[in-house]
């Protein structure tokens, strides 16, 4: 179990390491007010999530310390929304259609009300 938790900590702080230094860069380029920071991190993680399950996936017991270190850790320092399309990608390969469908947008919604309600905490604090 421990090296299990050292690969996904050492993939974690690798791909946080890489999530900011995405960040300064693309801001350093980015003169407008959409986000391109963030979206570039996102969609370059989700490509990299869907690369890595189909190289690693074919091969579930002798890949898992790569898949911890490069899926669990890398990705999901890199960017969490990676898991998150991961999921979806999942049901729907399942075709659980409406499970994807409710998952996306109280995903979306709930996460935002969440970050609104946390904003309004502090102002109260």
């Amino acid at each position: 179990m421990l090296k299990q938790i050292l690969l996904v900590g050492l993939g974690g702080g690798l791909g946080s390491i890489l999530r900011y230094l995405t960040s300064i860069l693309t801001e350093k380029y980015n003169t407008s007010l959409f986000p391109l920071a963030t979206f570039t991190v996102n969609i370059l993680g989700c490509l990299l999530i869907g690369l890595l399950i189909g190289l690693l996936g074919q091969n579930i017991q002798e890949n898992q310390n790569l898949k911890l270190l490069l899926i669990t850790g890398f990705c999901g320092g890199y960017t969490t929304f990676s898991a998150f399309a991961s999921e979806n990608f999942t049901l729907l390969q399942n075709h659980n259609y409406w499970t994807t469908l409710f998952y996306i947008g109280t995903s979306i919604i709930v996460g935002i009300i969440a970050v609104w309600i946390g904003f309004i905490i502090t102002k109260h604090i």
